[in-house]
C-alpha cells in the first residue's frame, strides 16, 4: 500500500507558497469609493513560456481562495480546492500551462478585505470596507495581468462565481483572453437566487454578535448567523436525490428523541458544515460576496434600458472575441443548465465560437469541484486545441512578481 505523502504524487503541483502583491495605485470602485491601495494574494503553478502565451487565470467561487492546487507544507493533508483539475497531466495541465489563481479583494484569505488593515485609519476595515462588484474584481485582475507582464491570457476559467468573472472578462477586455471556460454559472442571478442570498445575509445581520459589522472590535463573532447562512447555501449546492442517497431519513440515534436537537443525519451534516465554515470564513466577507453575486449583470454597461434580457445578452456578447467552453451539470438546480444555454444561445446568435457540454452528474451545483471524466476531458481538450497562428510554447522562468 502506497503511504507516501500526497504532495509527492507525480500529478500534484507539490508544495506551493502564496505570494502577496501590493498595488499602490488607487482603485476606484463601482460604488464610487476608492481604495488607496490594495494587496492580492496569489499562487502560481507551472512555468511561463518565453512569449508569455501559455498563462491561465483561475477565478474562485464564493468561498474559494488563491489556494487552488497543491499543499502548503509537508504536514498539510488538504490540497487546494481545485487540485483534482490542476496539476501535471490533469485537465488544467501544469506541464503545458502557467496557472495563476488569486484571492479577490473583499475576501478573508489575505487579499485586502474586511479583516485587513485600512491604511487610512490604521485599524481593521471591518464594516467600513466598501461594497464590491465582479467588475471591480476584473479591474484588479487586469492590474495583476499587467504586473505579471501577461498581455493576453491563454484562458480564463472559473466555476459558479468564477464563471461570472470569466464572462465579465470576455465582455470588458475582449482583446486580453483567447479562451473563456464558464462552468456551472449564469448570465445573472434569478430572483430565487437573490432570495437565497438575502436569507443568508439576514441570518448574519440579525445575530446579536454581529454588532453592525464591528464584531472584531468587540472581541465577538456572529458564529450562529454564519452557521445558518452556510446551511442555507449548502442546501442549494446539493440535490434532493444526493441527500436521499446519503442520508435518507436516517436518525442519528436510531429513534425519535422528541426534541429540537439533532435527530436526523441530514441535520447533523448541515450543522457540521455550518460550524466548520464559520471557523474559516469571515461574516463581513460573506455579506460582500453575496451582494457581488446579486449585482452581477454583464449587460448593464453595454445595452440601453428597455431591452428584454435575451436581446440585452445578445448585444453585450457581440463584443467578445475569444473562444468559449460552457459547462453545465444536469443536477445543478442553483444555476440550471437552462442558464448556461442562455449564454450559449446569445453567443451563437452572434456567430461566436462556443462549445457546450451538459454533464450528467449527481452532485448538484458542487459538481464543478468533482473529477468527472466527461467534464475534465472537455476542459482538457478545449484548452489544448490549437489556435490560429498559435505561438511557441518554449519554457522560461517564472515572471517577476
Amino acid at each position: 500500500m502506497d503511504i507516501s505523502p500526497p504532495y509527492l504524487d507525480p500529478k500534484s503541483v507539490g508544495i506551493v507558497t502564496p505570494k502577496v502583491l501590493h498595488f499602490d495605485e488607487p482603485l476606484t470602485l463601482e460604488c464610487e469609493r476608492v481604495l488607496p491601495s490594495f494587496d492580492l494574494v496569489i499562487e502560481t503553478y507551472g512555468v511561463l513560456n518565453t512569449d508569455k502565451t501559455n498563462a491561465i487565470l483561475i477565478c474562485h467561487a464564493l468561498s474559494g481562495s488563491h489556494h487552488a492546487a497543491g499543499y502548503h507544507s509537508e504536514q498539510d493533508t488538504k490540497a487546494g480546492w481545485w487540485d483534482n483539475l490542476i496539476g501535471n497531466g490533469k485537465a488544467i495541465d501544469t506541464n503545458q500551462f502557467f496557472v495563476v489563481c488569486l484571492n479577490n479583494i473583499g475576501s478573508c484569505h489575505g487579499s485586502t478585505g474586511p479583516t485587513t488593515i485600512n491604511p487610512t485609519t490604521g485599524e481593521i476595515w471591518g464594516a467600513d470596507f466598501p461594497l464590491i462588484t465582479i467588475k471591480d474584481w476584473i479591474k484588479t485582475q487586469v492590474m495583476l495581468s499587467d504586473r505579471l507582464g501577461i498581455d493576453k491570457w491563454h484562458a480564463i476559467i472559473g466555476g459558479s462565481m468564477g464563471g461570472m468573472q470569466a464572462l465579465q472578462w470576455s465582455v470588458d477586455y475582449p482583446d486580453r483572453l483567447e479562451r473563456a471556460v464558464i462552468i456551472a454559472s449564469t448570465p445573472k442571478l434569478s430572483a430565487q437566487n437573490i432570495a437565497f442570498n438575502e436569507v443568508a445575509r439576514q441570518s448574519i445581520l440579525s445575530d446579536p454578535n454581529f454588532h453592525h459589522g464591528w464584531y472584531l472590535r468587540k472581541n465577538a463573532y456572529p458564529r450562529h448567523g454564519l452557521v445558518l447562512a452556510r446551511m442555507v447555501g449548502h442546501i442549494t449546492y446539493i440535490t434532493e436525490d444526493a441527500m436521499k442517497v446519503k442520508f435518507g431519513r436516517d436518525l442519528k440515534s436510531g429513534k425519535f428523541m422528541y426534541g429540537y436537537d439533532v435527530e436526523f443525519q441530514v441535520e447533523s451534516y448541515l450543522r457540521y458544515q455550518g460550524e466548520r465554515f464559520s471557523k474559516n470564513f469571515d461574516a463581513n466577507t460573506y455579506l460582500l460576496m453575496t451582494k457581488a453575486l446579486d449585482y452581477f449583470d454583464p449587460t448593464r454597461d453595454y445595452t440601453p434600458d428597455g431591452l428584454d434580457e435575451k436581446e440585452a445578452l445578445k448585444q453585450t456578447l457581440a463584443r467578445t472575441k475569444c473562444q468559449f467552453l460552457i459547462v453545465s451539470f444536469t443536477s445543478d438546480w442553483r444555476f440550471t443548465p437552462k442558464r448556461s444555454i442562455e449564454i450559449v444561445d446569445a453567443l451563437m446568435a452572434n456567430n461566436k465560437p462556443v462549445s457546450f457540454v451538459n454533464v450528467d452528474a449527481p452532485h448538484g451545483h458542487d459538481s464543478f469541484l468533482f473529477d468527472i471524466a466527461r467534464y475534465t476531458t472537455a476542459v482538457k481538450g478545449f484548452l489544448s486545441s490549437p489556435m490560429p497562428n498559435n505561438s511557441s510554447n518554449k519554457a522560461s522562468s517564472h515572471p517577476k512578481i
